[in-house]
């Protein structure tokens, strides 16, 4: 990831064996990570059964929050495309009963591939 990226805070797409040995652990067994996005120290991760974000707190961010955010539980989304400049794109997600979760991506990153595997999921649940 890029330093303008880190600095605007801006979500790159990472594999899920760079992110195997945190997230391991708290997978169900037959759960698989899908896709996965770095956002400076934080990540989340797209699974065949749930969204997890993970949220490294404190200086040295030994403390690990992971939120688990179950399919069933996406009421909506929605997708706002890259335009001209400095636009990226972004996507939010409309959780039943919390507030709503927003990450921006890079240009770079098609949004479209983002939103159909996410779609993909929602469809299964």
């Amino acid at each position: 990831m890029g330093l303008m990226s880190a600095i605007t805070g801006n979500a790159s797409e990472i594999s899920a064996e760079a992110i195997e040995d945190e997230v391991g652990p708290i997978l169900a067994s037959g759960e698989q990570i899908t896709k996965a996005y770095k956002l400076i120290r934080d990540y989340f991760v797209f699974t065949n059964s749930r969204v997890i974000l993970v949220d490294k707190q404190g200086i040295t961010g030994t403390q690990i929050e992971f939120l688990s955010i179950p399919y069933r539980s996406i009421t909506s989304f929605s997708i706002e495309t890259a335009g001209l400049g400095f636009n990226d794109s972004v996507l939010t997600l409309h959780i039943h009963g919390m507030d709503d979760i927003r990450r921006e991506f890079k240009k770079s990153i098609n949004i479209a591939e983002v939103q159909m595997a996410l779609a993909e999921q929602l469809n299964r649940s």
